[in-house]
C-alpha cells in the first residue's frame, strides 16, 4: 500500500524546483524514481496519484508546466501526472 507520507517525503526536495523552475535537485529525482517504484500496481498508481495530487496543492506556488516536465527533467518513466488537478481515476 502506498503511504501519503514517503510519498511527500519524496517529493519535499523537489519543491524548489516546482516552485522557481530551473533543474531539480538529484534527491528530487531520486525521490521521483522512487515514487515510480512504489507504484506498481494499478490501484498502487491511483494511491500515488492522489498522495501527490494533494501535496501538489498543499504548495500553491507550484508551476503547473514545470511540474508536468519533471518526470522528464529526472529522466524517470512515471505515469502518474504532478498535478494539482489530475483525475487519479483515469490512471
Amino acid at each position: 500500500a502506498i503511504d501519503c507520507k514517503t510519498v511527500d517525503a519524496a517529493l519535499v526536495p523537489c519543491v524548489p524546483y516546482l516552485t522557481g523552475g530551473g533543474t531539480p535537485t538529484t534527491q528530487c529525482c531520486s525521490g521521483v524514481s522512487s515514487i515510480k517504484t512504489m507504484a506498481g500496481t494499478p490501484q498502487d498508481k491511483k494511491d500515488a496519484c492522489n498522495c501527490v495530487k494533494a501535496a501538489a496543492n498543499r504548495y500553491p506556488n507550484i508551476r503547473d508546466d514545470v511540474a508536468q516536465a519533471l518526470p522528464v527533467k529526472c529522466n524517470v518513466q512515471l505515469d502518474i501526472p504532478v498535478s494539482r488537478t489530475t483525475n487519479c481515476d483515469a490512471i
